[in-house]
């Protein structure tokens, strides 16, 4: 099957790998001229414009699968290829787009005789070897229509993806997934940072995360993740607290205020990574001063 991919970054060249290594045809672009050699040398086709992309699709309806930065690349993809596409071609985001934007894309595209279907994707840099998790929602058919490429692309044929419902539903359940994960990331952080502190034990934390991988309840990808990284750097050494967040966690808490639905964790989990980027923050200078103020408790000053 052939498939246009836009997007050939980390995640984008391993996907095309992999879709290579199932037996797929693979035409990418990219504006990185590095990115398009290194999937030539590959042995897929890499390609210098998205008009030499669409021509070198000759399999009928057309799939472009999208894996740009969430927002208005995505929309400037889309409206880039239109006027180079027919009726039916079908038009995938992979990317960690809003669910609310995926039902209007799929809405407006549909109207102009367009298929879209939003795929939350997650696997990271490790989906080449191991596999995506993919969560698809779109049009029944067009989904079907698409199964050779979405079961390349997961850890096995019947694991790992799925429909999960209408336009909007991948990148709604993509969205939930994320949140879950900094609640999850958040609790692993804690915890090791509770062991840190406890010196008197010395506690060797890569021999406890190695020790937690193996029958404990609380064993995870992460947790192999962590080993991993604690193995390199014991100490997390020239590293700096500061921790990012690409939306989704946002997009969970604000769902959960919509929906009445108590979220605690994962809302604290979205503040702590904020907070993570306030240098000498104002909150607990204010927490300092007012302490002093009504006990007349010490104040470090700089």
């Amino acid at each position: 099957m052939q498939l246009g991919l836009i997007g050939l970054g980390k995640m984008g060249g391993n996907m095309a790998e992999r879709m290579r290594l199932a037996g797929h045809t693979i035409v990418g672009f990219d504006f990185s001229a590095e990115a398009v050699q290194k999937l030539t040398a590959a042995g897929s086709m890499g390609v210098n414009s998205l008009e030499d992309m669409v021509k070198n699709l000759t399999d009928s309806p057309r799939a472009i699968w999208i894996m740009v930065p969430a927002g208005d690349p995505v929309d400037q993809t889309i409206a880039k290829l239109k006027p180079l596409m027919k009726k039916g071609d079908i038009f995938i985001d992979g990317g960690n787009s809003n669910y609310k934007d995926s039902q209007r894309r799929h809405d407006e595209l549909k109207k102009e005789g367009f298929e879209f279907v939003d795929v939350g994707t997650s696997g990271g840099v490790w989906g080449l070897t191991e596999g995506y998790s993919m969560m698809i929602g779109g049009d029944e058919a067009v989904v079907e229509h698409m199964r050779p490429i979405f079961e390349a692309l997961a850890p096995a044929p019947d694991k790992g993806w799925g429909r999960t419902g209408p336009s909007g539903a991948g990148h709604f359940v993509k969205m939930v997934h994320n949140g879950i994960e900094y609640g999850v990331m958040q609790a692993y952080a804690e915890g090791f940072s509770i062991m840190r502190a406890k010196q008197p034990l010395d506690l060797d934390l890569e021999q406890i995360s190695q020790i937690w991988r193996y029958g404990s309840v609380v064993r995870s990808w992460l947790l192999d993740l962590i080993a991993d990284a604690l193995k390199k750097n014991p100490t997390l050494e020239g590293l700096e607290a500061y921790v990012t967040d690409s939306g989704e966690g946002r997009w969970t808490v604000f769902e959960a205020i919509d929906l009445n639905v108590s979220a605690p964790v994962i809302t604290e989990s979205l503040i702590r990574r904020l907070r993570s980027r306030e240098e000498n923050n104002f909150t607990d200078r204010m927490l300092a001063v007012m302490r002093n103020e009504f006990g007349g408790h010490a104040v470090k000053k700089l």
